[in-house]
């Protein structure tokens, strides 16, 4: 299935498919400490890592309909300043700011725009996120959109050891209330150790050393988790 790529729009943010126009902002972002700390992307990270994410994975993506990805920016502004992306086979949703976008919200709503559409026009009858234990910030962008809390479980994703750390997870369905829920173990705002910094998702953006095979199918989705995934945005 091939989808093209589309924009979504809202008073606060613009998000539309990142190209080769945004390599020097993809690699500044993926220089961050804490984007290093809590993805896996390649570190360094130069501009042929850049090059690959944009082809085969941005690309790719929109043209089989496996991976949509979008890049966060502000209305107005032409700069690249995070971004999202949600996996049709997998139905989880992935994220990363650059570190002068943190801290306002911007995040937030652009996790919800494409939650909204995932769960909508895109017919997934779930979304599911994922980050390393101890990624606050990302727990907190899910929680103020909706998720709901299932509990810490290995993550689908490997790290670059090749292991697959602890992860929180959490879900959100069509029909789930949107508001913050409770059992979460972060707060929804504070002060959190490493400043706001967001990623989940730990394989976006992804270099050839971590996804050689773009064309290699998904996983198929697993079963959530018993109850027992980039520290907060702050709104």
């Amino acid at each position: 299935m091939t989808v093209r790529a589309f924009t979504l729009r809202s008073p606060l943010v613009e998000l539309r498919a990142p190209d080769t126009s945004d390599v020097e902002a993809i690699v500044a972002a993926c220089h961050d400490p804490e984007t290093v700390r809590w993805t896996t992307v390649p570190a360094p990270y130069d501009r042929s890592d850049a090059a690959f994410f944009l082809d085969r994975i941005v690309d790719h993506g929109w043209a089989t309909g496996r991976e949509m990805t979008w890049g966060l920016r502000t209305p107005g502004s032409s700069e690249l300043v995070g971004v999202v992306s949600v996996r049709t086979a997998g139905r989880d949703v992935g994220f990363w700011t650059a570190p002068a976008a943190r801290g306002r919200g911007l995040m937030t709503e652009a996790v919800r725009l494409v939650v909204d559409w995932a769960l909508g026009e895109g017919g997934l009858p779930e979304v599911r996120w994922e980050a390393h234990v101890g990624n606050v910030a990302s727990a907190a962008v899910a929680r103020r959109v909706g998720f709901r809390y299932l509990g810490a479980a290995p993550g689908l994703h490997p790290g670059r050891d090749g292991e697959h750390p602890l992860c929180w997870t959490a879900r959100l369905g069509p029909d789930d209330d949107r508001e913050p829920a409770p059992g979460w173990p972060v707060p929804l705002t504070g002060e959190f150790p490493g400043g706001a910094s967001v990623g989940s998702r730990a394989d976006i953006p992804v270099g050839p050393g971590d996804r050689p095979d773009a064309a290699t199918p998904d996983p198929a989705p697993t079963p959530p988790p018993a109850p027992s995934t980039t520290p907060p945005e702050t709104p």
